[in-house]
């Protein structure tokens, strides 16, 4: 069966920040009726996992206010307007750890929140990582820590690290990750 196209009639902006806007999109579907879609837009989020030169993994943990409480999680943060998500990579690593990458491979996309934003998050595997440090943000603070392989495969089936952004990109990273520290 061939699924209907969705054609796109109008769409507004309702609310917009720094971050992301608050889209409303009016429809019309092959063949049948017209809808209305409400959605969050952003440039997209960039994510590194990165790897120290002793093969940890560094994490950060900070406290998210909607769901009250404190996770693990990897570099990651908004794509600002007009800059690669490579490039806002080393950004969000340099402000969140202190380091930076002296070399950036991209992993592969995902999208986060299906049917409810339309953001991509681009994924980078970080090495050649070298003390850079960026100001933080004033809203953010972080602890970071340096994990093994293993440790953080338990820490996922553990449900220790729960954020969805890092479940995802490690999933789709395990392959090439499996490669450098189960050899």
């Amino acid at each position: 069966m061939k699924l209907k196209k969705w054609i796109k009639i109008s769409g507004k902006t309702v609310f917009e920040n720094e971050h992301w806007s608050y889209r409303l999109d009016r429809f019309k579907i092959e063949g049948a009726g017209e809808g209305e879609y409400h959605y969050v837009h952003t440039c997209g989020s960039s994510l590194v996992i990165p790897i120290t030169s002793d093969n940890k993994i560094l994490m950060i943990e900070q406290f998210r206010y909607l769901n009250q409480k404190a996770g693990w999680e990897f570099p990651c943060g908004a794509v600002e307007k007009g800059i690669p998500p490579i490039e806002n990579a080393q950004k969000e690593l340099r402000e969140e750890t202190g380091y930076q990458a002296g070399e950036l491979i991209p992993i592969g996309e995902f999208t986060p929140y299906t049917g409810a934003s339309d953001e991509t998050c681009s994924v980078f595997l970080g090495k050649e990582l070298s003390y850079s440090p960026l100001p933080k943000d004033e809203n953010e603070e972080f602890n970071l820590g340096e994990f093994s392989f293993e440790e953080i495969d338990a820490m996922m089936k553990n449900n220790v690290i729960w954020d969805g952004l890092a479940l995802s990109a490690w999933q789709i990273s395990h392959n090439v990750l499996s490669k450098i520290f189960l050899k």
